[in-house]
C-alpha cells in the first residue's frame, strides 16, 4: 500500500527552508521521499511519501525541528490505486480512436480499422 501525507508548512521562504523540511522529515521512521512546493510567506505544500500510513505527532515534531509550523495534514491511503482510478477515464477516452481498439463511437465506425500513412518526403529524425 502506498500513502501520500500531505502537510500545510508556513514560515518558509527560500531553497534553504526547504532543505532544512526535506532533511527533518526525512529522518522520521517510514518516509520513503519528500516534496516540497515552495510558496514563499504562504503556506507550502509538503507531500510524504510511505508505504504505510505515518506517526503524524513526528510529522509535526520534525517540520517544528526545521522551525516551521504544520498548519494541515491530509492523508491519502492507497495513493497508487487511487491515482490509477482517477486517471482511468483519461485512458479510456484517449483509447477510444478510429482504429477499432476503444469503445467509444469513433471505433464502433463501419470504415473499419485506421491506415497509417508515411510521408517520405520528410527525413528522419537524427
Amino acid at each position: 500500500m502506498s500513502t501520500v501525507t500531505t502537510l500545510g508548512v508556513t514560515g518558509m521562504t527560500c531553497s534553504n527552508c526547504v532543505a532544512h523540511v526535506t532533511k527533518d522529515l526525512s529522518a522520521v521512521p517510514g518516509v520513503e521521499d519528500v516534496s516540497v512546493e515552495l510558496h514563499a510567506g504562504g503556506t507550502s505544500d509538503v507531500t510524504v511519501f510511505s508505504d504505510a500510513p505515518l506517526d503524524e505527532a513526528a510529522l509535526r515534531e520534525a517540520v517544528d525541528e526545521a522551525g516551521y509550523d504544520v498548519e494541515s495534514v491530509a492523508v491519502q491511503q492507497d495513493a497508487l490505486a487511487a491515482q490509477q482510478a482517477a486517471q482511468a477515464p483519461a485512458r479510456q477516452e484517449a483509447h477510444n480512436c478510429a482504429c477499432g481498439c476503444g469503445t467509444g463511437e469513433a471505433s464502433a465506425t463501419e470504415t473499419g480499422p485506421a491506415r497509417k500513412t508515411y510521408d517520405l518526403a520528410v527525413p528522419p529524425r537524427a
